[in-house]
């Protein structure tokens, strides 16, 4: 599976990447908009703590700028490096949503090389791991998750762990469809399992 075609209704990929670029440029420029007024209102601002409000505004504002682009879709099919890609989707990740949170990741990758497109719904499935395990960890310093990728001469392993508390059924709602139909794109299987002692989802890819 070289390019995001082969993911899409026969006759309309062309298309539909074009839209969903289109979207993608629209929801950059607002937010670029959006943190050009922060900045301008920082500025104009005299009291300490309403700078200081105004300032975590903004950092936040770009944090999530900085995710949205290690999230967009290759405009162009190269080759990459998965580890490179998922260092800095994860870096993105962690600014934009767990240091706030106090939830600590850490990585164990396989360097890997690799079609962008592939690499591309590796990373969303990825972020949607990270963002399901995110909603149940423990917080208050104590929230961890740990991503590691493997590699086989068979398949590439894909394994999100974390130390909170759901059950099953909870866990299975919040974002597991779309792992699996990204996952599924990719002829991979998908194992998750839940608890009261943390979660574990593994997604394995053929090479």
């Amino acid at each position: 599976m070289s390019d995001l075609s082969e993911l899409l209704p026969d006759g309309g990929a062309k298309a539909e990447r074009l839209v969903l670029r289109e979207l993608e440029h629209r929801t950059d420029v607002e937010l670029a908009s959006a943190i050009d007024l922060v900045t301008k209102a920082i500025n104009r601002c005299d009291g300490v703590e309403a700078r200081a409000a105004l300032a975590s505004v903004q950092e936040r504002l770009e944090s999530h700028a900085r995710l949205r682009h290690a999230l967009q879709m290759p405009q162009f099919t190269t080759t990459v490096d998965l580890a490179a890609y998922l260092q800095q989707l994860c870096r993105s990740i962690s600014r934009s949503s767990l240091e706030g949170e106090c939830i600590a990741l850490s990585l164990l990758l396989h360097p890997l090389k690799m079609n962008s497109t592939r690499c591309w719904l590796r990373g969303m499935i990825v972020f949607e791991l990270i963002t399901s395990a995110a909603r149940h960890v423990y917080r208050g310093g104590a929230g961890a998750i740990h991503l590691e990728i493997s590699v086989t001469g068979r398949s590439i392993a894909c394994c999100v762990t974390d130390n909170g508390s759901v059950d099953q059924s909870q866990y299975r709602k919040e974002g597991s469809n779309i792992v699996k139909t990204l996952a599924a794109h990719l002829r991979a299987t998908v194992d998750i399992c839940v608890g009261s002692n943390g979660g574990k989802a593994i997604v394995k890819l053929p090479r």
